[in-house]
């Protein structure tokens, strides 16, 4: 039977000594870093300062005729006698910033709602002069209604606001070409996404932080009079559903509060929301200018090429 001839090993004529060269390891790739410090999923928290900010409340009485509502004003009150030092003290607790969207007349009227946000570290941004519709305004009038709203927060807290909300969400096709003029970084007035994206507003980037309407606690509790399990089981399927997708993609939780809302059995369902998105790491409670400055500077975030 003849011998079969052994193989000769094959040499990589590159390679030191004739030794076979061995191919290079590819290094795992990086994660993308969605948000600062590796963070997976940012939660921010809005609270909506508009108490006594609203035009005098009326209704009509059997007789057709319209006289002022007294009990309705009282709930008024409670906005900034009860509601926001409530929502101030438990944000403390758990070591959380917000962002503040302050109608000016509030902090004309009664300004150490505005020292106190600004004092326990707040973001203070813009909610108009008063909390009324802007999208009926001319251009004119609509810019001296969020100037002077602007100025009030800027008087009473010593911040400049870096962002805006109209009141409902309800802009006109006027509102960003002036928040851009007067210097504004983000406006939250649009619900088309779960993370902040930019676009192009007097030839120059505009970022927008998207708002959310069912985790309102105004619409929640108030337009669909649904109760505290419902809001918590809501929060924490939210949370729940974005920490899953944050996992490839940017993703971003929002939370709103007004002042006249946050009634003790209400802000006890929050309370236990932020104990349990707490325990889950990689959560960023950030405000929303601090969103903002991370959006615009990120090469991750989505640039629209015109605004809606």
């Amino acid at each position: 039977m003849a011998r079969v001839p052994a193989k000769t090993p094959v040499r990589h004529p590159a390679s030191p000594r004739g030794r076979a060269a061995r191919p290079k390891r590819r290094r795992p790739a990086r994660a993308p870093q969605f948000w600062p410090d590796g963070a997976r999923l940012a939660i921010s928290l809005s609270l909506m300062v508009e108490s006594p900010a609203e035009p005098p409340l009326t209704f009509v009485a059997p007789d057709g005729k319209r006289y002022p509502d007294l009990p309705a004003e009282t709930n008024v009150q409670y906005g900034y006698r009860e509601g926001i030092p409530r929502l101030l003290d438990l944000f403390d607790r758990y070591d959380i910033k917000c962002s503040s969207f302050i109608s000016g007349n509030c902090v004309d009227l009664i300004p150490e709602i505005g020292v106190e946000i600004a004092e326990r570290g707040h973001e203070c941004a813009a909610h108009g002069k008063m909390h009324d519709w802007q999208m009926q305004m001319s251009r004119d009038e609509e810019y001296a209604f969020i100037k002077a709203g602007m100025d009030s927060v800027i008087r009473v807290t010593g911040q400049t606001p870096l962002g805006y909300n109209c009141k409902a969400l309800r802009r006109s096709p006027n509102t960003l070409s002036i928040l851009q003029e007067l210097g504004f970084l983000y406006h939250i007035d649009d619900v088309s996404r779960d993370e902040p994206f930019i676009v192009p507003v007097n030839d120059k980037p505009f970022v927008v932080v998207p708002y959310t309407r069912h985790l309102n606690d105004f619409e929640h509790f108030i337009l669909l009079s649904m109760d505290n399990n419902g809001y918590e089981s809501a929060l924490r399927d939210e949370f729940d559903t974005l920490y899953e997708e944050a996992a490839r993609k940017r993703r971003m939780m929002v939370i709103s509060w007004h002042d006249r809302v946050a009634r003790p059995a209400r802000t006890r369902a929050l309370r236990r929301f932020i104990e349990y998105a707490q325990k889950k790491p990689g959560v960023w409670f950030a405000r929303k200018d601090a969103i903002a400055k991370w959006a615009l500077e990120s090469d991750l975030t989505i640039r629209e090429t015109e605004a809606t």
